[in-house]
């Protein structure tokens, strides 16, 4: 389900059609979360860590109009749902893309996040096989503590999905930190909005 933005009486509207013309439009920001509570509590309730966060992140994502925003054919739309692309590692060092549906209900999404990795690890190569809008596309570099991030996109092509990559968990004291890479279309969404989905998702990864 999506509804088209009428981008006439946007506020946006003037950043629209200036952003929207560049061959990059997209901007990133790394920033550090504080993991401690649910990390603690993955373990303590026996879930995997990645997909706990990667749970709070699509629940933070959905939490936040913009984020919801795509561009197509030069209209913008507003979807009902944000689903999670996941990249999907394998025994064999490839990766596959994953489609996990977003459920508000944490055990539901964890079912549907098992069934999707168990499909994508038996198959072979990209396993891309359609082009949705309605996904952030996310990443993991488990084994890197990275302070920047950039990906590989072909520009001059309609691309609006934000990007999310999450780096290695690290202890800091008392504290476990993991750097977060946002990358959005400024065409669609600026620093303010990106600040909304950090804080959203820190207050998330601090509950208990």
């Amino acid at each position: 389900m999506k509804t088209e933005l009428d981008i006439s009486t946007w506020n946006r509207k003037e950043h629209f059609e200036f952003f929207s013309k560049f061959e990059e439009s997209f901007f990133g920001i790394t920033v550090d979360v504080d993991c401690s509570l649910a990390y603690e509590k993955s373990k303590k309730e026996g879930i995997s860590f990645f997909l706990y966060y990667l749970y709070l992140s699509s629940k933070a994502v959905n939490s936040i109009e913009p984020f919801k925003y795509r561009i197509e054919d030069d209209k913008v739309f507003i979807y009902e749902k944000i689903n999670a692309s996941a990249t999907v590692s394998r025994d064999d060092h490839t990766f596959g893309f994953s489609h996990i549906v977003f459920d508000d209900d944490l055990d539901i999404f964890l079912k549907n996040a098992e069934k999707e990795i168990k499909r994508v690890r038996a198959g072979k190569g990209l396993m891309l096989d359609k082009i949705r809008q309605n996904e952030v596309h996310y990443s993991a570099l488990p084994w890197l503590k990275f302070s920047s991030l950039s990906h590989s996109r072909a520009l001059g092509k309609d691309d609006s999905c934000p990007k999310i990559s999450f780096g290695k968990l690290t202890d800091d004291g008392h504290k476990k930190i993991m750097p977060v890479s946002v990358h959005v279309n400024h065409a669609l969404m600026d620093g303010y909005h990106v600040g909304l989905f950090i804080d959203k998702f820190q207050k998330l990864l601090n509950t208990k």
